[in-house]
């Protein structure tokens, strides 16, 4: 999976930009403001219909204009899609081909990409839901089963969530809301721990490509409730428990909703143990490892690093430039950086992108 080109209206600081890049690595330099990471952002939009830095949309669009638009060709194969997004203040259309996409897990299909932002370096020191979001953006992508599984949970657990608001709340209708919970978590955790005993088989390679050293890494996740075959009955237990407190506090407070895992590195726990250096290969290491778990190769997804140079030393980022070249198509934004054998965009603050290959 390739994007050969990108035309951007009215999006962030640009009135317009197009530009067309290398299927291999590509290069985004320029000053902190310039508007290198808008580029990426923009890649990114078109895989989730939604930016990895902001929940707004108005703030994609370019101050003063009423719309912002986002045209890209993707290849895949010997497959081309010319996918377009239109953002206003209040709405968001895309379509690939002319044909309108009406749901996202159509739309991760279209465009797969995984992101490393700088905050992310913070993941195991972050809340649980930061964690959780990245399981359930690749399972996502990967299960249209599982994405229908969350959909279902998220939306029955917002309905048992207003039934506990009631002021005399009705148990038997919560009941019934809560057995539908039961069924939909099974599938869910059954799901998330296959993922994360996936991802611990390749883990450790990844890490200690990037790393240098001989590393060894694993994912513990924390189910709601272990996965054996007393599953629902023990889950229903669980918010039976739970149902006196749920109702004085007018929130759902167990479930797979709640759930966590930690990283472990050489046998200590890395939000509690690891360097900045070493929370940081590791979330690199991570967040790159779904990519192999891919096996059709034209499907693997594009990879976006946004300031993932800074805070690494030269030898660190020779490793990460190395193992990044195994990839197909990749995009690192930087305010200095130099690299041979890749296609360097330089960003000026006065909107102008200029490409030169190194």
């Amino acid at each position: 999976m390739v994007v050969e080109k990108i035309i951007l209206r009215n999006y962030r600081n640009y009135d317009y930009l197009s530009l067309e890049f290398s299927p291999k690595l590509n290069i985004i330099v320029g000053a902190n403001g310039a508007g290198k990471t808008n580029i990426v952002e923009s890649i990114q939009y078109l895989s989730l219909a939604r930016s990895f830095r902001t929940q707004e949309s108005t703030d994609l669009i370019k101050k003063g204009c009423q719309f912002a638009t986002i045209e890209a060709r993707v290849v895949e194969n010997t497959s081309k899609k010319d996918i377009v997004a239109i953002l206003t203040a209040n709405t968001k259309k895309i379509s690939c081909n002319n044909n309108q996409i009406k749901k996202i897990s159509d739309l991760s299909k279209l465009v797969n990409v995984i992101v490393f932002e700088p905050k992310d370096a913070l993941m195991f020191k972050q809340s649980p839901l930061v964690r959780r979001n990245f399981l359930d953006i690749n399972l996502s992508k990967k299960s249209p089963l599982y994405l229908d599984a969350l959909i279902t949970y998220e939306r029955l657990l917002k309905e048992r969530n207003k039934l506990l608001k009631d002021d005399e709340p009705n148990k038997i209708q919560i009941d019934v809301v809560t057995s539908q919970l039961v069924k939909v978590s099974k599938t869910i955790d059954e799901h998330r721990v296959k993922y994360v005993n996936d991802l611990n088989q390749i883990l450790t390679k990844v890490t200690s490509q990037l790393s240098g050293e001989n590393d060894n890494v694993r994912i513990i996740y924390e189910p709601f409730i272990e996965l054996n075959d007393d599953y629902e009955e023990q889950c229903t237990r669980a918010y039976e428990r739970a149902y006196e407190s749920d109702v004085k506090h007018k929130v759902t407070s167990v479930g797979v909703h709640r759930e966590d895992y930690s990283m472990i590195l050489n046998d200590k726990d890395i939000s509690s143990y690891g360097s900045q250096g070493e929370n940081r290969l590791a979330v690199i290491a991570l967040k790159l490892s779904p990519y192999f778990l891919i096996e059709e190769r034209e499907k693997r997804p594009i990879i976006v690093l946004d300031d993932v140079m800074s805070e690494l030393d030269d030898t660190h980022k020779e490793r990460l430039i190395s193992f990044l070249r195994k990839f197909e198509q990749v995009f690192i934004t930087s305010t200095s950086i130099n690299v041979k054998n890749a296609s360097i965009y330089e960003v000026n603050k006065n909107q102008k992108v200029t490409r030169r290959n190194s």
